[in-house]
C-alpha cells in the first residue's frame, strides 16, 4: 500500500513537472510577442507620403466646403430696398442681362410722358390763346363800331393755322373745339404714360423680390415643351388636315 501511495506521488510530481514548464514557454512566448509589437510600434518610422497625402485630402476638403459655404444667395429684403434705384435690384441679384429691360422701359415711358407732356402744354396755350382773341378781338369790333380794327393775334395759336385768315377763324367754333379736343387728348395720354411708368417701376421691385426668393429654384430637367407635325387622317365627316401639336411635360 506504501509503495503504490510512492508511485502516485511520483506520478504527480512528474505531470507537474511537465505542466510548469510549458506554461512558462507559452507566457515567455506571449511576452516576447507583445514586447516585439512594442518595439514595432515605437520603432516604426511614420510615413510621410501617406500623412502628406492625408492632409491634402483634408485641405481639399475643407476648401470646397469654405467654397460651398460661401455660395452667393440674394436676399429678397435687400433686393427691394436697392430696386428703390431703377435696375440696383436686378445688379444684386446678379441678373445683368435685364438690365437693358429695365433702362429701356423706364426710357420708352419717359419719353412717352414728355413728348405728351409737351403737345399737351402746346394745345393748352393755343386753346387758351383763341379763346383769349376771340373775346378781345370781339369786344375791339364792337368798340370800333364798324370801322377798320387791327389786332396782333398771340402766335400760341396761329402757329398752327398760318395760312388761315386769323380774323375769321378766330370766332370759328370748330377751331377751337379742334384745339380744346387736343388739349384734352395729349392730357390724357400724358397722365396715361406718368401712370405706366409707375407701375413699371414697382415691377421691378416685384421682379427684384421674386427673383431672389426663387434664386437656387431647381427646375427639373421633365419641364419642357415638344412641337411635333400632326397629320389628320380623312373620314367620312372631314378632310384631311396638316397641323402643329404643341405639348408641355412637367
Amino acid at each position: 500500500m506504501v509503495q503504490g501511495a510512492v508511485k502516485i506521488c511520483i506520478l504527480l510530481f512528474s505531470v507537474c513537472l511537465s505542466v510548469f514548464p510549458v506554461r512558462g514557454d507559452a507566457q515567455e512566448i506571449n511576452d516576447r510577442q507583445i514586447v516585439d509589437a512594442d518595439s514595432l510600434t515605437i520603432g516604426a518610422p511614420p510615413d510621410s507620403v501617406m500623412i502628406q497625402a492625408a492632409l491634402m485630402a483634408a485641405d481639399s476638403v475643407v476648401v470646397r466646403m469654405g467654397k460651398a459655404s460661401e455660395a452667393f444667395k440674394p436676399n429678397s429684403t435687400k433686393a427691394v430696398l436697392w430696386s428703390v434705384i431703377p435696375g440696383m435690384g436686378q445688379i444684386y441679384n446678379r441678373k445683368y442681362w435685364k438690365l437693358p429691360l429695365v433702362y429701356g422701359g423706364f426710357m420708352g415711358f419717359m419719353y412717352a410722358v414728355t413728348w405728351n407732356g409737351k403737345n399737351y402744354q402746346d394745345y393748352w396755350s393755343a386753346y387758351k390763346s383763341i379763346m383769349a382773341d376771340a373775346q378781345a378781338y370781339n369786344q375791339l369790333l364792337q368798340e370800333a363800331n364798324g370801322t377798320s380794327v387791327v389786332y396782333e393775334f398771340d402766335k400760341a395759336w396761329t402757329d398752327f393755322l398760318p395760312s388761315a385768315d386769323h380774323k375769321t377763324v378766330v370766332n370759328n367754333a370748330t377751331y377751337q373745339n379742334l384745339f380744346k379736343s387736343r388739349k384734352d387728348f395729349y392730357r390724357r395720354n400724358r397722365d396715361l404714360s406718368i401712370i405706366l411708368t409707375v407701375g413699371f417701376y414697382f415691377i421691378c421691385m416685384i421682379d427684384a423680390y421674386v427673383d431672389a426668393e426663387l434664386f437656387d429654384f431647381d427646375i427639373s430637367p421633365d419641364l419642357s415643351m415638344r412641337v411635333e407635325p400632326v397629320v389628320s387622317p380623312q373620314t367620312r365627316f372631314s378632310a384631311q388636315n396638316i397641323g402643329v401639336n404643341c405639348s408641355i411635360t412637367f
